[in-house]
Order: C-alpha cells, then structure tokens, then sequence
C-alpha cells in the first residue's frame, strides 16, 4: 500500500495541494494566510503550519509556545500587548469558534508604518490567520460569544518583559468596530503614548513603563 506523502491528497487520482495562501499587509512583513483546505464528503482536512512554506516569508523561528484563549461574549476588548527585547515575538493567531477583529499595531522604531495599525476579521468560517512580526502590539475583540483563539508564540511568556498600550489612546485612533463591554482593569490603564516613545528597537531594550 502506497503510503502518501503529508503535503498532498489523492482525490480522483489527482494531487491536491494544501499549499497555505499568504496575503502581505500594507505593515511590512505582517500577513494574513489563508488555508487550502481539502474537502469531501468525510469533512475538511486543512494545513495550518509549514516550516518551508513559512521560510517564504522570511520565517525561520521556531514556535516555543502555542496558548489556548476562550472570550464569553460579544464586545470584549483585549489589548493591546507585547513583549519588548530581548522577548520581542512573532505571533500567529487564529480564531477556531465565533468571530474577532483582530488589530495589529507597528511599534518598530524607524519602521514607515510606526504607529499605524490594521484589523483584520478571523472568524472560524474563513479560517484565516494573521502572522504578526517583532515589534508589534497585538490585540482584538471579540465579535460574537463564545469565541475561542490559538496563539503561536516564538518567545517563551516573559512577565517582566511583557507592555502594553491603551486601547483607546487618541494617538493610535482604533476604531474597534463595537462598543466595548467588559475591559480588564489592567488593559484600561495602560499608559498612554507620549512624545517621548520613539519606537521598539529589535536589538535593544526598550524603556516602556512596566505594569505595576
């Protein structure tokens, strides 16, 4: 019996790739990746991760952690978060139950994007992912309840060298598409950007007020 190899099917004695989709942002180096799913009267088979196909898009850490997140209902806002140098992170995001807005935001020092942001909706009927860089902060809301994420990771979870900056600052000017509903007390006192941020450098540590 012939064993298969993993990065094709058979389907009518035609090979079906399950070649990931990736969508560049208009913020350098993130992506929006759609899947290729395989589909017969059994359901879906679909690849969610490639270390060669990532490579084509200048990936080439390993993911050293993978974090399940559950949101109960509509309106919920988290964010926005990252972890400075020398934990700075990718992050691969995918919602697999209900629907989000996800909101990306460029913190690279000397980036032509610094301070700009995009959102993108990953719902579990598009089945996209958002591949996000180093050096930038991360949130969502929640568009539906019971909504369910996976976070990949390639930095281990570092507390103390973990920031965040406030959903709503009038500098950043996040549209989040609801009214929010429920907010944890931290994400609303996050520090508000001043003119003194200029941006995360990747190699050195940024001086961002810590959480107290």
């Amino acid at each position: 019996m012939r064993i298969y190899e993993r990065n094709e099917l058979l389907c009518s004695n035609k090979k079906t790739t399950l070649k990931m989709k990736f969508i560049p942002l208009k913020l350098s180096g993130a992506y929006i990746i759609e899947l290729n799913p395989f589909q017969d009267e059994r359901g879906l088979f679909a690849r969610t991760f490639c270390q060669r196909e990532f490579e084509a898009i200048s990936h080439t850490k390993s993911f050293v952690q993978i974090n399940h997140s559950e949101t109960s209902s509509k309106g919920i806002i988290r964010g926005m978060h990252f972890q400075i140098p020398p934990f700075g992170e990718v992050k691969l995001i995918r919602c697999v139950r209900g629907k989000i807005v996800d909101v990306l935001l460029d913190l690279r020092k000397d980036s032509p994007t610094f301070l700009q942001h995009e959102m993108v909706e990953l719902s579990e009927s598009n089945r996209r992912m958002v591949y996000i860089p180093e050096g930038f902060a991360h949130g969502f809301q929640s568009l539906s309840s019971d909504v369910i994420m996976i976070y990949h990771h390639t930095e281990y979870y570092a507390p103390e060298f973990e920031r965040g900056l406030r959903y709503n600052d009038p500098r950043l000017n996040i549209q989040w598409p609801l009214a929010p509903t429920t907010i944890s007390s931290r994400d609303q006192t996050h520090p508000l950007l001043t003119d003194n941020f200029q941006g995360l450098s990747l190699s050195e540590i940024s001086r961002l007020p810590s959480y107290t």
